[in-house]
């Protein structure tokens, strides 16, 4: 008997390896060569295919491949009310690799409004077919541990309650979000534990 519901027998974190035609477009957008639209145009092309190759696996799950992400979690922040990214002195060292100097700071007060990975789950709904469409967003506790006190505004946040109390009711805010977006399965991804 195959379960129709999660937990299901097989599944996947929802991260692929971007296809050369997604590089190429972030390539040309960043020279100013393509737009907007033409971008997502290619995304959109390459999310279609991704899914249809997961279907074709027999996975009742699907996912955009995390496609439109530069980071799998910056682009998640940068989407906050009161988070900002920065250029920092160095990245992150993993499996050998100093991955790009970027870091997340907390300017005002944390807040859920009207994210761009809403749009991006709709899309994924509307071509998953009879699969379970996934969204995967960092944990809150992401957020809180890549800087620490140190990048969170003192005169924004001056007791950490106040800021733990708004963190909570941000990601509170965006799990009913994506629920009356349609999503439900919504992986919160926490690496910092």
């Amino acid at each position: 008997m195959q379960r129709q519901h999660a937990p299901y027998r097989a599944d996947v974190v929802g991260s692929f390896l971007r296809p050369d035609a997604i590089k190429q477009a972030r390539l040309k957008f960043a020279s100013g060569e393509i737009d907007a639209g033409q971008l997502r145009a290619v995304e959109d092309e390459a999310i279609r295919h991704v899914v249809e190759q997961q279907c074709a696996c027999g996975l009742h799950v699907v996912t955009d491949g995390e496609f439109r992400r530069a980071w799998w979690h910056f682009d998640f922040f940068d989407g906050l009310q009161g988070v900002e990214r920065y250029d920092s002195q160095q990245g992150i060292q993993f499996n050998g690799v100093q991955t790009k100097a970027h870091g997340v700071r907390v300017t005002g007060k944390l807040g859920f409004g009207d994210h761009p990975m809403l749009e991006d789950f709709r899309y994924l709904k509307s071509i998953s077919g009879n699969a379970q469409p996934k969204m995967t967003i960092p944990s809150p506790s992401v957020l809180h541990f890549r800087g620490g006190r140190k990048d969170i505004d003192a005169t924004v946040y001056p007791d950490l309650n106040a800021y733990f109390d708004d963190l909570a009711t941000t990601w509170r805010d965006a799990i009913r979000a994506f629920y009356d977006a349609g999503c439900r399965y919504l992986q919160l991804d926490d690496t910092v534990w």
